[in-house]
């Protein structure tokens, strides 16, 4: 590994073996209750509670080139689907249910370095995905994760992907007759569906050569896929202050539901 004006190239051993977990907990909430009345989402399991992949596949979510602290680079499609599939054998990544494929807002998975020094480098990166099921989709707000590598070794010292928590952090879409079109929506609360590999907490007490927090590494991120990310919100209380100084007319919007994941 080397490092040249603030910036590293990282890389993995290929040929070494990565144990990887997989859990997917039972819903525990959803607003419609199709937790209950539809056996596929009250039956959601992990496909696979442990896999071994070689290191290759975490390759995908490396830059090709060096990089610096705090910039985004997109994640190759290949190694993450192959990990989604421990989760559910039908991963998409076009987020766009039965209709044809087209590009969304929401699209990609995105990386970026947060923090590295001589021995470790941590990579925060977020995906959008959903899984088809026989009868409807279910689609996770987003997954988050973490990719720390061990730089001396060339090894995958911990990884996580994972579905945050929040008082609802999916969607779902039941296609209750296969015969007919159209389908209905519920969202609810899933308390843990995640892949994770290594020693938790690896490298996260380092004193790091350049660094940036874990809050705006996912700021950035977010920026990656959303563009009301790029709009500077404030409170209407805030603009009714700012106005009249800045000589600028307000734009009000009432929302019901998240501007900035896939949950709803």
């Amino acid at each position: 590994m080397k490092s040249t004006s603030n910036q590293i190239t990282l890389n993995l051993n290929r040929d070494a073996q990565v144990s990887v977990k997989g859990f997917i907990a039972p819903i525990e909430y959803s607003g419609s209750n199709f937790h209950v009345k539809w056996d596929t989402l009250a039956n959601l399991r992990v496909a696979e509670p442990e896999k071994q992949y070689p290191t290759s596949i975490f390759c995908d979510f490396l830059p090709k080139a060096a990089v610096s602290v705090g910039t985004p680079w997109e994640i190759e499609h290949a190694g993450a689907l192959e990990l989604l599939k421990q989760l559910h054998p039908n991963p998409s990544l076009s987020m766009c249910g039965e209709l044809p494929y087209r590009k969304t807002e929401s699209q990609g998975l995105w990386a970026c370095l947060r923090a590295y020094d001589t021995e470790f480098a941590d990579v925060v990166f977020r995906i959008h995905a959903q899984f088809d099921l026989k009868d409807g989709w279910f689609t996770p707000s987003e997954f988050i994760g973490h990719l720390v590598i061990d730089r001396l070794k060339r090894s995958v010292a911990f990884f996580q992907m994972y579905v945050p928590e929040g008082t609802i952090n999916f969607g779902a879409k039941w296609k209750i007759d296969p015969n007919e079109e159209g389908h209905i929506t519920d969202s609810g609360f899933c308390p843990q569906i995640e892949l994770r590999a290594g020693i938790e907490n690896v490298g996260r007490n380092t004193e790091f050569v350049e660094s940036i927090t874990q809050e705006k590494v996912e700021h950035k991120l977010s920026l990656c896929f959303y563009k009301s990310q790029h709009i500077h919100w404030v409170s209407l209380e805030e603009a009714l202050e700012m106005a009249p100084i800045q000589q600028k007319p307000i734009h009000a919007i009432s929302i019901d539901g998240p501007l900035l994941d896939e949950s709803c």
